[in-house]
């Protein structure tokens, strides 16, 4: 399996680059937009051929590129089942796999950041989380139908019941950290170290921060898969 890190440093978003090395098929992860040119000449430099572009959620951050990519390299578009975008090919439901030659990519649900959110684990090994587990945080449940009880049942129940040796990779960063695994997180995460149901309501209804600044024109454009209206 190739697996590559991409970032984007205006937004802090994190992309994922997976492929097949034996079929070439690749799949991205989360791709935004302002680096469609970025990820296509990588794709194109290691011989791949891009097939699916997968989204966590509706961002409301960042603009896909997916909708771009698509229609520049003819692969389909997945997003979480429930997502308002009917735009997307594909919806995926917890517990469907999408088979890529020898990679296995897993669907798992994370709602409560927004209300259809997945977490993808590729290959039993490295789970790409999205806004739902961060390193050393979570995604805010403020805005988007996020709900907090729901967020802390699926990071509790889904992700930490993974072996501790899980690799996390987040959808952001804002500190300049990678990875993670889900043994530091659940030893050291201070969203939940320590708390119960309870006390995470409380704690994620009282974080009082700013709404993202693409708010307004990256949940359309996203509803759409990036596309212009």
């Amino acid at each position: 399996m190739l697996f590559r890190q991409l970032f984007d440093p205006e937004t802090s978003t994190y992309t994922y680059l997976i492929a097949d090395e034996a079929s070439q098929i690749a799949v991205l992860v989360d791709p935004v937009l302002e680096q469609v040119e970025r990820d296509r000449q990588l794709i194109k430099e290691l011989g791949l051929r891009l097939g699916y572009c997968l989204e966590t959620h509706i961002h409301a951050d960042h603009i896909t590129g997916s909708g771009k990519l698509r229609e520049l390299t003819g692969c389909q578009t997945i997003v979480p089942f429930g997502a308002d975008a009917v735009c997307a090919d594909r919806k995926m439901q917890h517990g469907e796999v999408l088979q890529i030659g020898s990679v296995e990519i897993k669907a798992i649900a994370t709602l409560g950041h927004t209300d259809s959110h997945l977490t993808y684990l590729v290959n039993q090994t490295h789970l790409l989380t999205g806004d739902s587990l961060l390193i050393r945080g979570c995604g805010r449940t403020d805005f988007q139908s996020g709900n907090a009880g729901a967020l802390y049942d699926c990071i509790t129940q889904n992700l930490f019941t993974l072996p501790d040796s899980t690799l996390v990779y987040p959808g952001h960063d804002y500190r300049g950290q990678t990875v993670s695994t889900i043994g530091e997180e659940k030893k050291y995460n201070p969203r939940f170290v320590g708390r119960d149901r309870s006390d995470f309501i409380t704690l994620m209804g009282n974080l009082n921060l700013p709404n993202p600044k693409k708010i307004v024109e990256a949940v359309p454009a996203n509803q759409r898969c990036g596309q212009a209206s």
